[in-house]
């Protein structure tokens, strides 16, 4: 094999010196992203400038650039809290995150790349103790999940002030007791709920009996005044009408035979 002439050697050393500035110089930022710019020798961090977005860039094959996701993300966290009471308490929750838009230079700057374990892992931690250490074990069994949730949103977004990065919603999953103080709360629930069901049947009774008192009331005082409306003459009236409806009637068979001992007709026939 023949050796390469001497003049090529430097074109090849200036190709090969060529490449590696040039991978050292392109960046690519992926779709939800954004890059942060570090000037090795232009002041560090660059954090008066918006993040790098997305894309192909060039930079200093002495500078870096450190990457950073900027699309919402999660975080899933169990903790173990204390109620009110000083029970323990397992809280599993769902937390939606993204770093501020426009801060993420200052955040890679003050918190670092590790800013989740740093800044906010302790925070929605130091949050979640808070707001369980206000409710007891019935409390949070019963019907407390969505108001537990929004004041652990709450007490983390005051928390991440001033941080550069915004907490978006807290979904608490799973709310995990003691199972003897479970027991005891299904317990207690369960007797609450006979009393409640025994009470509305004892409602019910009385209202039942007060109805049928009333009814009787009203039906006694109706046949008093019927009673005292119904005179002599006004039942005579009455029979006469009686026997002229019956005369008229095509299916009715009348035979008046004398009278009766008030006077009235007697009616004998058959439909």
């Amino acid at each position: 094999m023949e050796r390469l002439p001497k003049i090529a050697l430097p074109f090849i050393i200036l190709a090969v010196v060529v490449i590696i500035i040039i991978s050292k110089s392109a960046i690519n930022i992926s779709s939800g992203q954004a890059g942060v710019l570090f000037e090795r020798f232009g002041g560090g961090v660059v954090t008066d400038e918006p993040a790098m977005g997305e894309g192909f860039h060039i930079v200093a094959p002495w500078n870096d650039v450190f990457i950073y996701e900027v699309r919402q993300q999660s975080l899933e966290e169990s903790m173990k809290v204390l109620s009110s009471n000083g029970l323990d308490i397992r809280l599993d929750a769902s937390i939606w995150f993204r770093p501020e838009e426009g801060q993420i230079g200052k955040l890679h700057q003050e918190r670092g790349e590790k800013y989740i374990q740093r800044v906010l892992q302790p925070a929605i931690r130091s949050a979640t103790r808070t707001v369980v250490g206000r409710y007891t074990p019935e409390q949070l069994y019963a019907s407390k999940r969505e108001a537990i949730q929004n004041e652990i949103y709450e007490e983390t977004e005051e928390m991440l002030i001033g941080q550069y990065v915004e907490v978006k919603r807290v979904l608490v999953k799973d709310i995990s007791l003691p199972s003897t103080i479970k027991e005891a709360i299904e317990r207690k629930l369960r007797q609450e709920q006979e009393a409640l069901e025994y009470e509305y049947r004892l409602t019910k009774a009385v209202q039942e009996a007060e109805r049928q008192r009333i009814d009787a009331e009203g039906k006694a005082r109706a046949n008093d005044i019927l009673s005292k409306s119904l005179t002599d003459k006004i039942l005579k009236e009455k029979g006469i009408q009686a026997t002229v409806e019956l005369s008229k009637s095509n299916n009715s068979k009348v035979v008046v035979i004398g009278s009766g001992d008030d006077g009235m007709p007697i009616i004998l026939g058959n439909n």
